[in-house]
């Protein structure tokens, strides 16, 4: 049965994440927009944090377990499937969003875009925060190509305009839904502030430089199908982008 409260659906994969969980759900669920559905699926947790998600006592959480460990991108994909609001977001179990971030997408999403982020901040677990993420207000299919512009964390969708998109079992999964994305509704719009905090762990899949970048090119070649030389040119275009992240 539809929810007819449910104008937000909110995606929430989670696995061991019994030491950040808490204060993500908390970050939804303190949202000035209360119209919402938190559905948090659990990949096959072998610590505690199946208990803490369970200690919420709001009717506005949908919570699944996995009998077996799929991955992020199917785990994410269940949540998809299972939305019934209008727009479909994303937040990871161990990220944080500010109160105000969906009331203000909505705002956005009422004049008329069908993609809308924000920028973020990155920090890390001892406090220690990075400079801003800032995009451009408003990002095109070929900003994207450059770099991953729509951190996955800020980004929501209308699905009633958009359909819903579902993520592939491949690296920079995220990425490859927004860059799908972006080329149905020809751009997106950023929100000029900061509304959510990007935890940067040393265990993060992204970690990993070398096989970001053969993820990057991989994207390029096999999934847009750019001839070899324009993949050389966007590519040139993410290390720079890349760089300049990491010297900030």
């Amino acid at each position: 049965m539809k929810n007819h409260n449910e104008i937000f659906s909110v995606i929430m994969p989670a696995y061991n994440a019994e030491k950040t969980i808490y204060e993500s759900i908390s970050s939804v669920l303190k949202q000035t927009f209360t119209h919402l559905r938190l559905y948090i699926i659990n990949d096959n947790s072998t610590d505690n944090t199946a208990n803490i998600i369970k200690s919420f006592n709001d009717s506005r959480i949908i919570y699944k377990e996995n009998e077996i460990n799929l991955g992020v991108a199917r785990t994410r994909n269940i949540g998809i499937e299972l939305a019934q609001g209008q727009f479909i977001s994303f937040l990871d179990a161990d990220d944080i969003w500010e109160s105000s971030k969906l009331e203000k997408q909505a705002i956005a999403f009422d004049n008329g875009w069908s993609i809308v982020c924000s920028n973020f901040t990155p920090f890390k677990d001892d406090g220690i925060s990075f400079s801003e993420r800032v995009s451009s207000d408003v990002i095109t299919y070929k900003d994207m190509l450059k770099t991953n512009l729509i951190g996955n964390l800020t980004g929501a969708y209308d699905a009633k305009i958009l359909g819903k998109v579902f993520q592939k079992n491949k690296g920079h999964e995220d990425y490859i839904m927004w860059l799908d994305l972006i080329k149905r509704a020809s751009n997106a719009y950023c929100i000029q502030e900061s509304l959510a905090y990007y935890r940067i762990s040393s265990n993060s899949l992204s970690a990993n430089k070398f096989r970001a970048i053969r993820w990057q090119w991989n994207i390029y070649r096999t999934e847009e199908n750019l001839s070899f030389w324009s993949s050389i040119l966007y590519f040139l275009y993410y290390i720079t982008s890349a760089i300049k992240k990491r010297a900030g």
